[in-house]
């Protein structure tokens, strides 16, 4: 399902109700994302778009108003792109508009506490302690592998033992039940312990200097919660809600002997921010180090099921006995805290959490709205029990200990439902024929894990033995609760939650009004993929790679409503083809005047890859959108007006250097800061040798969907941020500012 800018218009302001819902209920209540009638938005674009590889919305605009600053003497807009985007340069390094410049606060190995910071940082927020000084909180997501391994010991100065593991790189290796004195379980112990340690949740003070610089000031409370935090120094992570009921039992599966004391946490990805002052770290593709599934009682399979597999650095857990059903959670933070080692509030649900989004309003129940990040993942929100008295205190993290976890229901109409993930809720999954695959994942029973459901029948044969959610599962009605919570993915299947499009950041307007980030629409071979009723391309129903923005304002506009209504608001792909120049959105942001900011998230495998004339592939045929990512060239980063002029469009705001992931954007209060993590430069190519780079041939569109070739110089590598030859690449956290260190979004230049 595409949109068009009239359709965006009219959804952010009064007309969305007949556009979007037509004839549903409480319209009347719907809130404007702005009132039209009071734009806070100037009428230009706050700074000059930098030029990307391909044409976006600019170009679109010029053409639209035949108004191009390139020279040309044809007049027609196709011939201009085509002038304009005939070669194109990558840069290695993080581009920005002119009048803007970027610090590097901190980067992979620097001294944290008694600690370092660690890698592929993710999720960054500011705590502000006073004008000028905060502490910032950083999330570190997962190991590079190969790019890890050749940088580490230039980087941290330490000698890895690899010698006995790196000689069958693929191999896998369940060091969990080697015996304790084997030299293998030893060495690989060690290298699971320093990529363990280079994950988790990190803590750094910072301040601003009178050139509007950010720096570290090195408090007290810098510290690192990672993988071990536990295991090393007894620095246990805590929980609350029922599945620390599971955690304390022993039943069908693995138990650690540790009841509900955790030892770390890992694969921290995007998060959030409360107003009370602590931060919110979602836990996302946790199965690549621990084991995921659960048997019906919520208790893990054994670690042997995880094993250690060096090629990739996955299987972290294994030779430590990690318990699998602890990881896959929000873990909320107090980062002026120095004791605060993290709590996982297992009532926000176990799955592959990308983001959190945060309600909170006085008088009303607490809302965290989060995606599970993988095809066919599905949109959740928690509503707490109690309520809000204000929103400062610090005791509203108690909130989070009670309530319920509910999982979307899309329909196509716009209009969608939150179905309760509790013992009596009806088992009513929906046919794997509506999903991009064709398949669903559902619970196997009477074991554990999951099967895929390929047929009608297999679903009507489920639905026959299984009548609630509670037939799903085993024990008191607390330990049902705590199962299904931790089984949280394969509950919101069975139960007919919408099967979605990798849903990642969630982010609450200033209305109340949630935007969704689905970064794409194709599926997984295994477990399948989006429902394509609600995730489509623009003109059938067909995997869409591209992806979308999602707008959802919950009928009444209050936190614990049961119903709400949805539209997307804006749709990647080329100009040319309907799209806004974007591919794959992912973490968003929202300015102090209300825009969309949107980084994206394309596959590092697919960076620049060239695409040849007549985007066909070997035999013929017509390349799908996967083939067509490289045109986008390296990740990006977007801002997305919501009101004024040039609503409905999107402008390339940032390049991110090679190979790399741009993410965690996060303004401070003023607007003057904006931070960001550079996530995995060099990823693929790794280090840049001697400047090396390639030309590459590349089959564009103008935004009038002619094509044309582009000639594209493309690094091999990278040597960010040090920028000199041969520099090993690092991910690091930086602070984008202008440079006269006015606000970001406060002085506009005319297009």
């Amino acid at each position: 399902m595409s949109v068009n800018r009239r359709d965006f218009l009219l959804f952010l302001g009064a007309g969305f109700t007949t556009l979007a819902v037509g004839s549903c209920q409480n319209s009347s209540k719907l809130p404007k994302i702005f009132p039209s009638s009071e734009p806070k938005f100037p009428q230009s674009l706050p700074f000059k778009p930098i030029k990307g590889p391909l044409p976006n919305s600019l170009d679109l605009i010029q053409a639209q108003t035949s108004q191009s600053v390139i020279p040309v003497s044809s007049n027609s807009p196709s011939a201009q792109q085509i002038q304009a985007y005939s070669t194109y340069e990558v840069v290695d390094d993080l581009v920005l508009p002119e009048g803007f410049t970027y610090d590097v606060i901190a980067t992979w190995g620097d001294k944290v506490g008694n600690s370092r910071f660690g890698y592929n940082n993710d999720y960054v927020s500011l705590i502000a302690t006073g004008e000028d000084q905060g502490f910032l909180t950083i999330n570190f997501e997962y190991i590079s592998a190969d790019i890890w391994l050749e940088t580490y010991e230039q980087v941290i100065g330490k000698t890895l033992p690899l010698k006995k593991i790196q000689s069958d790189r693929k191999k896998k290796i369940n060091a969990f039940e080697l015996p304790q004195k084997d030299p293998l379980r030893r060495d690989i112990l060690q290298l699971s312990k320093e990529g363990l340690t280079d994950l988790g949740i990190g803590v750094i003070s910072v301040g601003r200097q009178a050139d509007g610089r950010w720096v570290r000031t090195y408090a007290t409370a810098d510290r690192m919660i990672t993988g071990l935090s536990g295991w090393e120094n007894n620095q246990y992570l805590k929980a609350t809600g029922p599945a620390v009921a599971i955690f304390t039992k022993k039943g069908q599966g693995y138990n650690d002997q540790l009841g509900a004391k955790i030892i770390g946490t890992f694969a921290n990805c995007a998060g959030g921010t409360t107003p009370w002052g602590t931060v919110l770290s979602a836990e996302e593709n946790f199965h690549s180090q621990v084991t995921e599934a659960v048997y019906p009682d919520g208790t893990p399979y054994s670690p042997r099921e995880t094993p250690f597999l060096f090629e990739k650095m996955e299987g972290l857990g294994n030779v430590f006995g990690l318990a699998g059903n602890k990881y896959g959670w929000i873990v909320e933070v107090d980062p002026t805290n120095p004791a605060d080692y993290g709590t996982k509030h297992t009532w926000l649900g176990r799955y592959r959490h990308e983001a959190v989004g945060i309600r909170v309003e006085v008088g009303q129940p607490l809302a965290f709205y989060s995606g599970c990040d993988r095809r066919s993942g599905h949109l959740y929100k928690f509503v707490s029990k109690g309520k809000v008295k204000n929103p400062q205190d610090k005791k509203n993290s108690q909130l989070l200990g009670d309530g319920m976890l509910y999982a979307a229901k899309f329909n196509s109409d716009g209009t969608g439902e939150w179905i309760p993930l509790k013992a009596d809720t009806k088992i009513n999954p929906d046919q794997p024929n509506i999903h991009a695959g064709g398949v669903i994942a559902l619970p196997q029973r009477p074991k554990g894990g999951s099967f895929i459901a390929k047929t009608n029948q297999d679903i009507q044969k489920f639905k026959q033995r299984f009548k609630t959610l509670g037939d799903l599962y085993t024990g008191s009605p607390e330990e049902k609760q705590g199962a299904i919570l931790i089984d949280a993915h394969l509950a919101a299947s069975a139960v007919g939650a919408t099967c979605a499009a990798r849903p990642e950041d969630t982010e609450i307007g200033p209305d109340g009004s949630l935007f969704i980030a689905f970064t794409s629409g194709t599926a997984d071979a295994q477990t399948g993929g989006p429902n394509l009723e609600i995730f489509q391309a623009a003109s059938e129903k067909k995997p869409y790679e591209y992806g979308w923005v999602m707008r959802l304002v919950e009928d009444g506009n209050v936190p614990q409503a049961m119903t709400f209504r949805w539209q997307m608001v804006a749709t990647g792909g080329e100009v040319g083809q309907g799209g806004l120049g974007f591919a794959n959105p992912d973490n968003l942001a929202i300015d102090g005047i209300g825009n969309l900011w949107m980084v994206t998230d394309i596959s590092t495998s697919k960076h620049n890859q060239p695409v040849a004339q007549g985007r066909l592939d070997k035999n013929q045929q017509p390349l799908d959108g996967t083939d067509l990512l490289g045109l986008y060239g390296n990740n990006s980063f977007w801002f997305l007006p919501t009101s004024g002029e040039y609503v409905g469009q999107a402008f390339l705001f940032a390049m991110g250097p090679m190979e790399c992931e741009l993410t965690g954007p996060f303004f401070t209060p003023d607007q003057k800061t904006l931070f960001m993590a550079v996530q995995h430069p060099g990823e693929y190519n790794r280090t840049r040798k001697d400047g090396a780079t390639k030309t590459l041939e590349f089959a564009l569109q103008t935004t009038q969907g002619e094509e044309f070739m582009q000639t594209r110089q493309v690094p091999l590598g990278s040597n960010w941020p040090g920028k000199e030859p041969n520099d090993p690449p690092k991910p690091s956290l930086v602070a984008i500012r202008r440079i006269n260190s006015e606000q970001i979004v406060e002085k506009p230049n005319p297009v």
